[in-house]
């Protein structure tokens, strides 16, 4: 299991490091001009130059990722450009908004996913067909689409639930899921949907096992069937489906922050990257991989867990 780790460790390591040498290239040869974007269109050429010189952008761009990279393995991503701040208390405190924000959704679609791709296998009729018809219709709406759907019926029309939200340390719990329920859900729903249906895949092939036929001929409670032995051979495929839900929602979060005002890194890094915010924007990028190296290391080694084939693969 060490060696199991260890491998996934380095392989994440190494992605990591690919990320960021071709996101710092791309950021380099966007072609904006960082220095007027700081100072303004009335500057005049001597004092861009000159920002240009405090800023290090007229040194050679290996030297300039050299310095960035050797800073970056201490821990310290600099400073942004334009505001000044760290880049690690900025990502800091805009990470618990988009971390709860994620977590609550993918726990959201591995509960009910899980629940409604058992009843589909199992009871089949209706249930199964409108699991698969919810999976088509779920992959078909982005979960922007649903943002702003949910916001012009439950927030704006019925005014169930605050149009903008703000999950802050220390706010009223009402307050907490009333602005964290409408994001969550646009952002679930699509993921829910497809999670559901291919754990009701992988149920119905176990179920049609050898194995499950001689637990129940020797008078296993069908429960036990189910949610011990079924559902722990069928949770890989669900496993491998939600942490890539997972990762595609990094993705969407950023637009879901934007339509409900929620100060989380998916709006810090479209501003920075509008902006051309160099350190800020490395900082999202590198603080994003590490959440997606971690997820995956996680589900890795839950599969592990669950599969010894996993591991020795």
């Amino acid at each position: 299991m060490l060696t199991f780790i260890i491998k996934r460790i380095v392989s994440g390591i190494t992605v990591l490091v690919a990320i960021s040498v071709a996101t710092f290239f791309l950021l380099y040869y966007s072609g904006s001009n960082i220095a007027r974007n700081i100072l303004g269109e009335y500057a005049t050429p001597d004092q861009v130059a000159a920002k240009e010189h405090e800023l290090g952008l007229d040194r050679p761009i290996i030297v300039q990722f050299g310095e960035w990279a050797s800073q970056a393995i201490t821990g310290n991503l600099g400073v942004s450009w334009f505001t000044s701040q760290g880049v690690a208390e900025s990502l800091l405190t805009r990470l618990p908004v988009t971390l709860t924000l994620l977590i609550v959704a993918i726990i959201a679609i591995a509960i009910f996913a899980t629940l409604i791709g058992i009843a589909a296998a199992v009871k089949r009729g209706w249930i199964d067909r409108v699991v698969q018809v919810g999976a088509v219709v779920g992959e078909a709406i982005p979960s922007f689409v649903l943002g702003v759907i949910f916001v012009t019926i439950f927030a704006i029309n019925l005014a169930w639930f605050p149009a903008t939200s703000s999950i802050q340390p220390g706010a009223p719990g009402s307050a907490w899921v009333l602005s964290l329920t409408l994001p969550a859900i646009a952002l679930a729903l699509n993921g829910m949907t497809s999670t559901a249906q291919q754990i009701r895949s992988a149920v119905i092939a176990q179920l049609e096992k050898d194995y499950v036929r001689t637990l129940r001929s020797r008078g296993i409670p069908e429960t036990v069937v189910l949610f011990k032995h079924v559902l722990r051979s069928a949770a890989p495929a669900g496993l491998t489906v939600l942490s890539l839900h997972f990762i595609g929602m990094l993705g969407g979060v950023v637009i879901i922050e934007q339509i409900f005002a929620l100060p989380g890194m998916g709006a810090l890094a479209v501003q920075s990257t509008v902006l051309g915010d160099t350190p800020l924007v490395m900082g999202v990028v590198i603080y994003t991989v590490i959440i997606v190296i971690i997820v995956n290391l996680l589900v890795d080694l839950a599969n592990g867990w669950l599969n010894p084939k996993v591991r020795v693969s």
